[in-house]
Order: C-alpha cells, then sequence, then structure tokens
C-alpha cells in the first residue's frame, strides 16, 4: 500500500462542478485513488506541502502519433498539407523498428508529463514489414518505466497505392493479419478496471488507407472484444473529395454505414460536419478529438468546437502527431484551442474553464474514463502543480481555472502525479534519468535519418 498526502494547497482547480475551486485544501491519495480532500491531514509515505502551488487534475490527451517525434520539424515538408504531407512522410515512415518506436514513445511521453498530461492516447497504424511485432509492446514498456496513464491503439493500415490509397505496399497488412494482431493486443494488454494503468482501442487510420472490409470487421471485433473504437474523420477537403469520388458519401456517412458510430467510437479532428451530421454525432453520443495545433500546421480548418459543445457531442483535446504539431505539450493545445476560437468565433469561444475541462473530463469521456478528468474523492490520483511564485504567474490567478488558456503556462509543470506516484519532480522526469534518455533517443534518431534518407 503507497499513500501521498499534498497538504495546505494554495489553490485547488478541482474540475468537479460540485467544488470548482478550493483554497487551503489537502488531496490524501492511497493505492493511487483520491482518499479524501478537505482539512484532513493523515500520515502518509511522501508529504508535499503545496501551500504556494495551484493545483489541477491531470491532462489527457486523446489523439498522438508518438513515432512522429522522430520526423518533427523536416524543412522539406513544412508548408505542405496533409495529403502531400502523408505522401512525403510515408517514404520516411516505412522504416521505422522496435528501436525507434520505443525512443519516439518515451520522448514524447516525457514530454506529456512534464508539462501536465497524466494520460496519453497514441493512435499507432504504421507497421512496415518483418519488423514491427513488438510496436505496441515497445510503447507500453516506454509509457511504464516514465509512469504514465497509456492507452494505445492498435491501428492499421489495408489499402496501399495500388489499391487507390495513400500509404505504400510495404506499410499495409491484410485484413486478417491486422484483425489476429488486434485481438492478440486487447488480450495482452487491455485492462478495463477502473484505475487501469493500459488499455486498449482499435483504430484503423482513415477512410483513404483502409478497405471497407476492415473497418466493418474492426467495428464487429472490437464490439465483441469491449474496446473502443477510433480513426481519423473529417479532417481536410480533400479527404471529402476522395471519399466523395469513391464511395459517394460524406466520411461520416461512409462510417455510419460500416457502423462506427455511438458511444464506443470517437473521430480525430473532425473539421467538416455539416450541422445534419453534428445532430447525429449528438443523437449517437459519437465523440470528437479536437486537435488545434495540428490542424493550424496542416491548414486543414478550424472544427466547430462551440456548435460540439452545445450539442452536448462529447469533446476532448489532442496534440496530435508530433511531425505536425511539432510537440507534444497539452499546456500549448489549451492555450492555442483558446485564442484560435476566440479569433474564429468571438464571444461564442469555449471559455478558458471549458478548454480546461475538454482537456480532462471532455477527453476522459473520449476513451471511456469515469474515473479520470476531476479531483474528487473516489477518482484515480492524477494531478499535476506548478508554483504561483514563478514570476510568469505574477498578477495571473484572478482566474485559476481560466489561466492556462488566458495567459498560459511555458516550460516544465513543478510536480506530475500519476495513480498517486511521483512522475515530474521540480520539473524533472523523476522516473528514469531524462538525460540519458535524450542522448540514447537521439542517438537513435540519427541512425534512423540515415537509413531512411537512403530510401
Amino acid at each position: 500500500m503507497s499513500s501521498l498526502l499534498i497538504k495546505n494547497i494554495r489553490y485547488l482547480v478541482t474540475n468537479d462542478p460540485k467544488a470548482p475551486l478550493l483554497r487551503g485544501s489537502s488531496i490524501y491519495i492511497r493505492d493511487g485513488v483520491i482518499v479524501s480532500i478537505g482539512d484532513e491531514q493523515p500520515e502518509a509515505d511522501e508529504v508535499i506541502d503545496a501551500g504556494a502551488m495551484v493545483v489541477y487534475p491531470g491532462l489527457i490527451n486523446a489523439h498522438h502519433h508518438l513515432y512522429q517525434i522522430f520526423t518533427r520539424n523536416l524543412p522539406q515538408v513544412q508548408n505542405m498539407e496533409l495529403f502531400d504531407w502523408l505522401r512525403a512522410l510515408y517514404e520516411l515512415w516505412k522504416h521505422i523498428d522496435g528501436e525507434v518506436i520505443y525512443y519516439s514513445s518515451a520522448v514524447g511521453l516525457g514530454e506529456l508529463l512534464k508539462t501536465g498530461c497524466t494520460t496519453c492516447f497514441d493512435h499507432h497504424y504504421v507497421f512496415p514489414e518483418n519488423r514491427s511485432s513488438d510496436f505496441i509492446d515497445m510503447q507500453f514498456e516506454a509509457a511504464s518505466a516514465l509512469g504514465i496513464r497509456m492507452h494505445v491503439s492498435r491501428g492499421s493500415m489495408s489499402l496501399s497505392k495500388k489499391d487507390g490509397g495513400l500509404p505504400p505496399d510495404s506499410v499495409v497488412q491484410s485484413t486478417d493479419e491486422i484483425l489476429m494482431d488486434s485481438e492478440r493486443i486487447v488480450k495482452k494488454y487491455h485492462d478495463p478496471r477502473p484505475y487501469s494503468m493500459r488499455q486498449v482501442a482499435l483504430a484503423p487510420c482513415s477512410p483513404f488507407s483502409v478497405t471497407p472490409e476492415l473497418m466493418k470487421e474492426t467495428a464487429a471485433l472490437a464490439r465483441k472484444l469491449g474496446v473502443r473504437l477510433h480513426t481519423h474523420l473529417a479532417e481536410t477537403k480533400d479527404e471529402e473529395a476522395f471519399v466523395r469520388e469513391k464511395y459517394g458519401m460524406t466520411p461520416l456517412e461512409l462510417m455510419q454505414s460500416f457502423g462506427w458510430v455511438g458511444s464506443d467510437v470517437w473521430y480525430a479532428h473532425g473539421i467538416y460536419f455539416c450541422d445534419d451530421e453534428l445532430n447525429l454525432l449528438k443523437e449517437t453520443g459519437t465523440g470528437v478529438c479536437h486537435c488545434p495545433i495540428s490542424n493550424m500546421k496542416l491548414s486543414s480548418g478550424v472544427a466547430k468546437v462551440s456548435k460540439m459543445l452545445k450539442l452536448g457531442i462529447p469533446v476532448g483535446l489532442g496534440v496530435d502527431g508530433s511531425a505536425s504539431n511539432d510537440g507534444s505539450d497539452m499546456l500549448e493545445e489549451i492555450r492555442v484551442a483558446y485564442l484560435l476560437h476566440r479569433l474564429s468565433e468571438g464571444a461564442n469561444a469555449p471559455s478558458g474553464a471549458e478548454l480546461l475541462s475538454i482537456a480532462t473530463s471532455g477527453s476522459a469521456r473520449l476513451l471511456g474514463r469515469s474515473d479520470l478528468g476531476r479531483l474528487a474523492v473516489g477518482m484515480a490520483g492524477d494531478l499535476f502543480m506548478i508554483n504561483t511564485g514563478r514570476l510568469e504567474l505574477t498578477a495571473a490567478l484572478s482566474d485559476p481555472a481560466s489561466y492556462l488558456a488566458t495567459v498560459g503556462f511555458k516550460g516544465s509543470v513543478d510536480y506530475t502525479v500519476v495513480n498517486g506516484k511521483v512522475v515530474v519532480r521540480d520539473g524533472h522526469l523523476a522516473l528514469t534519468d531524462e538525460e540519458k534518455l535524450a542522448s540514447e533517443a537521439n542517438k537513435c534518431w540519427k541512425k534512423y535519418m540515415e537509413t531512411a534518407s537512403k530510401g
């Protein structure tokens, strides 16, 4: 049994409607679960005096591609939009291997932890022939080493260039191969219990990289195994043109024909939904992960987040791939989302507090997690802390719940706690040698780029 007491908290932003902001409270976490919030200060294995801290619920990243860390900031793709960007990068991604997956995952997850993220969902879908059997294993190994709560998808691509898709032949797989490995991964890693540290979703990549057969059979398998479904959808006008030409439908109409709507489904992006389609999402409980920085970088568009929220559509936040972001910083995502929607929607834009809620309880809802996203008794002990004595916070905390969006916080937080364990302390990763990780990851990246550049 392990326990953590965080006492005398200056500002506790709970994201709990019953008590959204508390002052001078303490949080007691035992075996990863919040046991009490209030004046009590029981004995604990570790005690942190948070008299100078503002404490927030852990951020939840509901869409990422960690492997893309090793292809961020490449000059040759910086001015491209989605389809051309993908075509260019597939030629590099087809060379990834297990070592690349481990180190890119560890680097991205480390950056997320240092910026207040406590749960990450990663959408991995590139499986090069003959060297990808352990990719998901490597991701969970990296997550375990750093102490983050991890959701991974067994993604997939089955429609290659020769059949009218975008990816090269070397990274697509047969439907049977994909389904067999999907079932293996779910049975090996998926833990549906409350407070679990590992879960799995099934996630064919997109309408322009998979076949109808794979979409339908994946949905059937996911529902048989009791796991969630995820894919990219309605991200660009090019995608809509592709789907209309190939199938005579909009992307959402296509997904509906495959059985890909419902409370167990969430899409990444969801920019180009008309009003009738938004009503379908509302009626079916289908969710959307908003990825504003990626959408801006690739010139994709602006999702109708305010309309989605007013309709009650589940909406979460994600950083998307580190080759289209080009980072893994949920704090930055919150602030950019706030400013983007202020620019595009004015007074109708989500408030700073609403953006925090989207990045916590909203993302938790997409992942099917009722035990995450708030700081309340019975919830998981996931949170982060920032010292209010920093120069950057001077005169900034009139509204602590909105601070992360309106003012924004740059750099590493002081503490991140996952499952009741300190995983970031004084701004540095607590469970691994950060300098050693960076050095080894850079060596791996250089070796990978040398190989990939040879074609």
